[in-house]
């Protein structure tokens, strides 16, 4: 990850998770999406996928399976389970209230 932006523990899965709901990518079309989709201020390593994608599978949150990229290359894809789409509503609206919560000090006055 660019240094940027720092991502809060927990904040790559459910970018991971909301990336996958959009549809299944290999690794580094979901690295691609998330810098596109915030306008080029976040930029996830391999070194912080990787492991995050690992543990989302082992979660069952997401399923794997090897295909051939748009490039032509075998990449494993990535695709949102039914819990996955569950965790991210849950995820969705934890981060909801956490930043309602930030906003509410940042106010302050």
């Amino acid at each position: 990850m660019d240094s940027r932006a720092e991502l809060l523990q927990g904040t790559l899965d459910l970018l991971i998770l909301k990336t996958l709901a959009l549809g299944p990518l290999h690794g580094w079309g979901i690295s691609k999406r998330i810098r596109q989709l915030s306008s080029e201020v976040l930029q996830i390593g391999q070194g912080s996928l990787y492991p995050a994608l690992y543990r989302l599978e082992d979660r069952g949150w997401v399923d794997a399976e090897w295909g051939i990229s748009p490039e032509g290359r075998k990449a494993k894809f990535y695709r949102l389970t039914a819990d996955g789409r569950r965790q991210l509503g849950s995820e969705t609206e934890s981060w909801r209230l956490f930043s309602l919560a930030v906003n509410h000090v940042l106010r302050a006055t």
